[in-house]
């Protein structure tokens, strides 16, 4: 099976009025990713139109000998300087990266796999990071002071990340605090534990480490709520609602206390008594890849293909997820094709780069994605092998190019809130 960039440009080629064997939500995905560098957009994708906070980083110009290597040079270019550096280099790629991106990772995996596989490369000089800005924040504020953490490109950040900034996380917390107060319970737990999901800036990390709270991943977002709840009276869970609602839905949280924080509102839209009964506040964030998925594409796919498992990520809506035969993480995903019996049938909602990598790893599976339309994470896509080249021939030269680097005054909270997670591994999850 071709890669999802290939069967982008032949639709691009073969895309005629009246007949259109496949479709993109955008024609731009068609194009180099640096053409959109100096345009304050995440690019074309799932997130095109999202808002994009005027903070949010920008690439500089990528040289003219990387936008115009074929792909045929850009590889012969990595793979020399991935042989130079050796040990020196280790490469980290995210599931949901490109194909020709990911075959020159050295380790594949989601955000809570790759926060602790530069851990075991201690003699790395350089962690070149091919996913996006906030997996490099985790990735430097774990890593040792003396190990360089590069995100190859700066305009790969994360529109859901961006949907929950510190001023704003900050006010919602002062409100609170007028609402409920700072006293312990009787049984002495706080009033609200944060906990903030990887797909957050290193700011909000150490918001959570400031205050007694956590980080989570899509792996282990039950068991952070376990521990929260052991903590706090109620839980203020950023920047993605629906990660948060479905984990707190399966321990058996009733909807009507899992209120949304909408930070445009005064109190979140909600009123204090609401505030007081909830046990999970949930902030109002999404990851505009997930939200694509519908009740509608479960149902089309059970007709199309009776005994199809439906598989879906956390991060989609609660009524999808619901209609599922089973949800969990990117890792939950892979591993449960992998596991499955030849001859299986299976429908996924999540990224459509992972999919298709699937598809082509398992062909004696049917697997296909239930989105028709394909479209992927816009930032993800951010990452070329035109930028790999780029960082990595600099790093032959001595050269440390789109360093990510996070100030010691938020590293150092953030750990507290990182650490506590890596501690809590996910319970094994076996599909339905």
């Amino acid at each position: 099976m071709p890669s999802v960039d290939t069967t982008i440009q032949l639709i691009q080629i073969h895309e005629q009025p009246g007949h259109t064997p496949a479709s993109t939500c955008s024609s731009a995905l068609a194009d180099a990713p640096w053409n959109f560098d100096a345009t304050p957009t995440y690019g074309p994708g799932a997130s095109l139109e999202d808002p994009i906070p005027s903070t949010a980083p920008r690439q500089p110009g990528l040289p003219s000998e990387y936008r115009n290597a074929s792909p045929a040079e850009l590889d012969l270019r990595i793979r020399a300087a991935k042989a130079a550096l050796r040990e020196k280099l280790v490469i980290l790629g995210h599931f949901y990266q490109r194909d020709e991106v990911i075959q020159y990772a050295d380790f594949v995996g989601d955000s809570f796999q790759l926060a602790n596989a530069a851990r075991t490369r201690p003699n790395a000089e350089a962690i070149v990071f091919c996913g996006v800005h906030f997996m490099a924040e985790t990735a430097d504020m774990l890593s040792r002071p003396d190990q360089a953490v590069i995100l190859p490109n700066l305009a790969a950040g994360c529109s859901m990340a961006d949907m929950a900034d510190l001023d704003s996380v900050t006010d919602c917390w002062e409100q609170l605090d007028e609402i409920l107060g700072q006293e312990l319970t009787p049984d002495g737990r706080q009033q609200v534990i944060p906990v903030t999901y990887m797909n957050s800036s290193a700011a909000l990390k150490a918001f959570c480490g400031e205050r007694g709270g956590v980080v989570c991943t899509s792996s282990n977002a039950a068991q952070v709520l376990t521990w929260a709840f052991e903590r706090g009276q109620r839980v203020l869970f950023f920047p993605d609602q629906h990660l948060g609602r479905n984990t707190a839905k399966a321990m058996g949280i009733p909807l009507d206390l899992m209120p949304v924080w909408n930070p445009n509102l005064p109190l979140g839209g909600n009123t204090p008594e609401a505030l007081r009964s909830a046990r999970v506040l949930l902030w109002h964030g999404y990851c505009s890849v997930h939200k694509r998925f519908t009740v509608e594409q479960i149902a089309y796919a059970r007709q199309r293909h009776p005994g199809v498992h439906v598989i879906v990520h956390p991060e989609c809506p609660m009524p999808v997820v619901d209609a599922a035969d089973s949800a969990g993480s990117t890792d939950f995903i892979v591993k449960a094709i992998a596991a499955a019996p030849a001859g299986s049938t299976f429908a996924i909602g999540t990224e459509i780069n992972l999919v298709q990598r699937l598809a082509s790893q398992y062909p004696q599976h049917t697997i296909f994605c239930l989105d028709s339309i394909i479209c992927p994470c816009s930032t993800m896509y951010r990452i070329h092998p035109g930028y790999l080249a780029w960082v990595l021939e600099a790093l032959e030269r001595g050269e440390i190019l789109n360093r990510i680097s996070v100030p010691e005054s938020i590293a150092v909270p953030a750990r507290l809130a990182l650490e506590t997670m890596l501690k809590l591994s996910p319970r094994p999850q076996t599909p339905a």
